[in-house]
């Protein structure tokens, strides 16, 4: 495993920092936590921290002389870090294609469901109506493709095992409730968030929690 020192710009309750986190825990790979004061400071903002990140946002990713500031680009670094490339699918041109539409659906995720647990927790601005429709929406698209796998024998989203595409998508549903739209009616999702609690190494953050609650598995329709 590689032993650089990287560093993680981090606010624990953000799902995008959780997900570069969760992604370093399942690889074993070590990152050093800079905790930015995101929430009421405002740290992310400032002009220090502008010179590291211009657009001010979390996380960011320092490993010596690169910077990466998308959370999207910080799991795959880590995974080819590691070498352990099974996260990235199977890499054919299908597979590779799949992976890349579900990162581009786990921003979808953040602008409907975490813009809606932003507004409900720290008082964000947003159209919640809006952005809480749109998030159902993408948890239907979800629960589509997750009961169309579960009848093909499978779990996850691409292929027989966990992908970047879980990890990417797997924080901002599990906080659904936190923005006020709830999983209940999506039986297929909760079996797909159950599987990544369940994976060895996984980690917790505030809200989400390993399989140690007495809950039943959801009904398998």
């Amino acid at each position: 495993m590689n032993s650089k020192h990287i560093i993680l710009h981090d606010y624990i309750l953000s799902a995008s920092c959780y997900k570069v986190r969760l992604m370093a825990a399942l690889l074993a790979q070590k990152l050093t936590l800079r905790a930015v004061d995101f929430h009421p400071g405002r740290e992310h903002r400032s002009l220090a921290f502008r010179v590291l990140n211009p657009a001010g946002t979390l996380p960011v990713l320092v490993d010596g002389d690169l910077t990466l500031t998308e959370s999207t680009a910080m799991l795959v670094y880590l995974v080819r870090l590691s070498g352990a490339t099974d996260w990235l699918g199977d890499q054919t041109p299908e597979s590779a294609a799949q992976v890349q539409g579900w990162l581009a659906f786990a921003a979808r995720l953040g602008s409907s469901l975490g813009a809606a647990r932003l507004h409900d927790m720290l008082h964000f601005p947003a159209d919640i109506d809006a952005v809480r429709a749109a998030g159902v929406n993408c948890l239907r698209e979800l629960e589509a493709t997750l009961t169309e796998a579960r009848l093909m024998g499978r779990i996850y989203l691409v292929g027989p095992g966990p992908t970047i595409a879980d990890i990417a998508c797997f924080p901002n549903v599990a906080l659904a409730p936190d923005g006020g739209v709830g999983l209940d009616d999506f039986p297929s999702v909760r079996l797909w968030l159950r599987a990544i609690r369940s994976l060895e190494h996984f980690i917790e953050m505030p809200g989400i929690h390993r399989l140690h609650e007495l809950k039943p598995e959801p009904e398998r329709a």
